[in-house]
């Protein structure tokens, strides 16, 4: 069996004690089997609280394992266990040089020639339009392919920080789009239930609530859809990506023995100054100067950062994870990537992580909760084959992310789409957490559940939501991952706390 390159479908597997090996596109295919145990594997929870996810190969359960992208695996009768090899990789490397011209065109080819591709349907077929750059780019060169007006589906919140519908009415009026707009209400939080069930394991990315409302819609109008999911990863599009490089300047410029030391103290003592302007914000660039370039990236994107998930954890709990940081996850990659460029380092990085544990998780899930097949152009892997070997500069250039992709679009999309600050996929959480959840917080957070395990200190989990309700400091993130893994335990377990953390 096998995965496919970048990780767009799961493969779950398990290998009993009595000779039985299961395998599944979900864990609750192996749970239903009876046989497998329900053992939570405590370096999944650690994986868990810094990432929102759980990186491949783990799982949640300890018997059971998640095959990474690109890799098959051969089980032979009367083998004791699996053998999994990898079958493809990306290689960042530098090759030919092109001009922004050349570059535009054979990139504008290669789009066309992807969407082309995943066009080909013989049920309803139609396309997620966000407003991004992304989405906006596949729906441009759908419409370029098509006879008929492409159908496209977004969604439009009733709260105006988050609601990027008027960019996507714009490209859906310049291309003529059979287009499907639902308003969410910014409140929708009562999917939370729902969404444990769906994961199957604790999943921290509260924009899986628009993601599933997306879905929802799309798929009373179409059955299948494209989106362009992957192209911040391939393109360069995060803003994490040029902070990165910011720093990685001033790391590269100064000895590492001085950074730790200078820096180090800068960033302990530092406060941190949620409530300040963006400028004086500097303790968090203070500690990514003192650590190395891998060390710095898993810091920057952690939900709770190192210190925090020492306070989060009881000393029972670290005694179990026996030193394991997920940092592991990192170093791992980092070590395989094969490349000195700092840009290329990370998105390797994030090709081989979040792009899978979250983005693809999380489109997965709550397409398949709908019946709707997802496609994503900008995933093809000739396409991430050919960028990767591009040089950083077609990608990140000055404080433009997507530089070669906006300039080729140019010619497609409006500039106020293709140049508008970035806004992501986001619901209010800290609002909500301060408001109409204030209570729901409390109860689930400090409730007997968490407290059972034996694995949250509680006196940091009051701190987390007394500091937050109060307006003091902004932990919605930290408090969002506890939230779903609180909801974990009650959706997708049907066993006792003490038997669910039971040392092996």
């Amino acid at each position: 069996m096998a995965r496919d390159r970048l990780g767009v479908k799961p493969l779950f597997y398990a290998f009993l004690a009595n000779g039985i090996f299961l395998f599944g596109s979900e864990l609750k295919s192996l749970l239903a089997h009876g046989g497998m145990e329900r053992k939570i594997d405590p370096l999944a929870v650690e994986e868990y609280f810094a990432l929102g996810y759980i990186a491949e190969p783990r799982s949640i359960f300890q018997q059971a394992k998640k095959m990474p992208p690109g890799h098959f695996l051969t089980f032979r009768r009367g083998q004791s266990l699996p053998d999994s090899k990898e079958y493809w990789d990306v290689r960042f490397a530098s090759g030919d040089s092109f001009s922004i011209e050349d570059a535009c065109q054979q990139l504008s080819s290669r789009l066309i020639e992807s969407v082309r591709l995943r066009m080909i349907s013989e049920v309803p077929l139609g396309a997620f339009l966000s407003g991004g750059v992304d989405s906006s780019a596949v729906v441009a060169m759908m419409a370029g392919l098509s006879n008929e007006p492409v159908n496209t589906c977004s969604i439009a919140f009733d709260d105006p920080a988050f609601n990027e519908s008027a960019f996507a009415q714009k490209v859906a009026d310049r291309y003529r789009t059979n287009h499907h707009c639902e308003l969410v209400a910014s409140d929708d939080f009562d999917l939370i239930d729902t969404l444990a069930r769906l994961y199957d394991e604790p999943y921290a990315d509260s924009s899986a609530i628009p993601t599933y409302r997306v879905c929802q819609l799309a798929r009373k109008h179409v059955t299948v859809a494209l989106s362009g999911d992957g192209g911040d990863e391939t393109f360069g599009g995060y803003r994490r990506y040029r902070l990165h490089l910011m720093e990685e300047r001033f790391r590269s410029a100064i000895p590492e023995s001085f950074r730790r030391t200078v820096f180090g103290f800068l960033g302990r003592n530092y406060p941190k100054a949620d409530w300040a302007p963006r400028v004086f914000r500097a303790k968090t660039t203070f500690e990514g100067l003192a650590r190395t370039t891998v060390e710095a990236y898993f810091h920057s994107i952690s939900i709770l950062r190192g210190k925090m998930r020492d306070q989060l954890f009881t000393d029972r709990f670290r005694q179990e994870l026996d030193g394991y940081s997920a940092l592991e996850v990192f170093n791992f990659h980092a070590r395989r990537a094969d490349t000195d460029d700092p840009l290329a380092l990370i998105q390797y990085i994030d090709l081989k992580t979040y792009l899978v544990g979250d983005i693809n998780t999380k489109v997965d899930r709550a397409s398949m909760a709908h019946s709707l097949e997802v496609r994503e152009p900008l995933m093809d892997h000739p396409l991430v084959e050919w960028m990767a070997k591009l040089p950083s500069i077609l990608k990140i250039r000055g404080d433009q992310g997507k530089y070669l992709l906006k300039t080729a679009m140019e010619p497609h999309l409006p500039n106020d789409v293709l140049y508008r600050r970035k806004m992501g996929f986001a619901v209010p959480l800290a609002r909500w957490f301060r408001g109409p959840l204030k209570e729901r917080v409390r109860e689930a957070v400090l409730g007997a559940r968490l407290a059972e395990s034996g694995w949250f200190d509680q006196n940091y989990l009051r701190h987390l939501v007394d500091s937050h309700q109060s307006g003091a400091r902004d932990y919605s993130a930290p408090i969002w991952s506890v939230l779903m893994f609180e909801a974990f335990l009650r959706n997708v377990l049907d066993v006792s706390g003490t038997q669910m953390f039971q040392k092996v």
